[in-house]
């Protein structure tokens, strides 16, 4: 060690004669002792043991395979719903661990949950083609739809009524009415699974996007199908997910090449292309308050477009593929769940990154904000859910 060296405090307390500062030279040196860089702690194991902190104040911990889907009631606070690969769902309360009404009777994965939007009925799809209906109130089941002839990939309900939406892996979709469990219409033409797709918010319009690279617009009444959209200007592989305008003018898509597209729906054409994502895009969600829409890429990135002039407002760089997004109720800020298990909140007018909460040990597979926007809830391959505290950001 040098003389030039930093001088070395020693703690004087317990020695009666004080020498202040002492300083080494080389004549001090006894003894040098060779380490290997491999003994020494490094910063990624002090970062390891940081990430185990959890910042979640409620764990549920009910299932015993990965949880795939997610559903907060859209009038409790406090009611989630969610699905796993042990074909099990369950009903949950935050804040209430010894609380939860199984879902019990699918034979496959549950893929997807979704509330009616006054929160009296639950739907829960399987892998096994069967959506089953429950009287939340209760937490009885009401009844079993089925016909389709392959996995449930999505359902939504109608904006103003119990008729229930949803898309198959044998590429048809399904519609019923849930108060009667009556079959109202089947609607075919997708050549291959039917990833993504919902009512317009007028409830007068379905569009359904698919693996065939297509999207399909259709009368719910007659079944009749409007549009098919496809080919250039249109995605060149699988669509993965969809959102539609509030006014019910546009539907925006993303598809697995990482190309984002912008339908009107009324005409059935493509009036813009959003091109920055280099892999699959995984999630369309629009903002509530502002003309933005947010995207969410295995490329590692969430950009926020603005949508008036088809150009990226905010680049979000994340370590790991984003899976999921929901914007925070109508506020500036957005969630992001990644395959790093990492759920982030984002500030959409800056692009930072305002919040990182650790607790999962696993890739996030969906995101859910609670109805007085206090909670967000995220589901993992790690067997869990999660809630973490929002009311700051909304």
């Amino acid at each position: 060690m040098s003389s030039n060296s930093p001088a070395f405090h020693r703690d004087s307390d317990d020695d009666d004669d004080d020498q202040g500062e002492v300083f080494l030279d080389d004549s001090d040196i006894i003894h040098e002792v060779a380490v290997d860089d491999e003994d020494l702690p490094d910063a990624d194991d002090e970062a390891d043991e940081a990430e185990e902190a959890d910042d979640s104040l409620h764990i549920f911990t009910g299932h015993n395979g990965e949880v795939y889907s997610l559903a907060c009631s859209p009038t409790d606070a406090t009611l989630v719903a969610t699905g796993a690969g042990d074909d099990k769902g369950f009903l949950w309360r935050i804040g209430h661990g010894d609380w939860a009404v199984e879902l019990q009777g699918h034979k496959d994965s549950i893929s997807s949950l979704a509330f009616s939007l006054d929160g009296q009925l639950l739907a829960s799809g399987s892998l096994d083609g069967v959506i089953q209906i429950w009287d939340v109130p209760s937490g009885n089941l009401k009844g079993t739809l089925d016909g389709p002839g392959g996995g449930i990939e999505w359902i939504r309900w109608h904006p103003k009524g119990h008729i229930i939406l949803a898309g198959s892996e044998d590429s048809t979709v399904w519609m019923w009415n849930a108060d009667k469990m009556a079959y109202l219409n089947m609607f075919s033409g997708h050549g291959n699974s039917v990833t993504c797709g919902d009512f317009t918010p007028d409830g007068k319009t379905i569009c359904t996007g698919s693996d065939d690279a297509t999207l399909r617009i259709w009368n719910p009444k007659s079944g009749e199908n409007i549009h098919v959209v496809k080919g250039h200007p249109y995605h060149a592989e699988g669509l993965t997910s969809m959102a539609i305008s509030s006014d019910s003018g546009l539907a925006i898509t993303g598809a697995k090449d990482g190309s984002v597209r912008i339908v009107n729906i009324s005409s059935g054409r493509v009036v813009s292309s959003l091109d920055a994502h280099a892999d699959s895009v995984e999630f369309v969600g629009l903002a509530l308050s502002s003309p933005w829409a947010a995207t969410g890429s295995l490329d590692q990135k969430l950009i926020i477009w603005d949508l008036q002039h088809s150009s990226p407002r905010a680049t979000c760089d994340h370590e790991d593929g984003v899976t999921c997004l929901s914007w925070v109720g109508a506020s500036r800020f957005l969630a992001s769940g990644c395959v790093d298990g990492k759920v982030r909140v984002w500030d959409s007018l800056s692009g930072d990154c305002v919040r990182t909460f650790h607790g999962h040990s696993d890739a996030i597979q969906s995101l859910s904000v609670s109805a007085n926007e206090e909670f967000l809830v995220s589901v993992s391959i790690d067997g869990t859910a999660r809630v973490f505290e929002i009311a700051e950001f909304h």
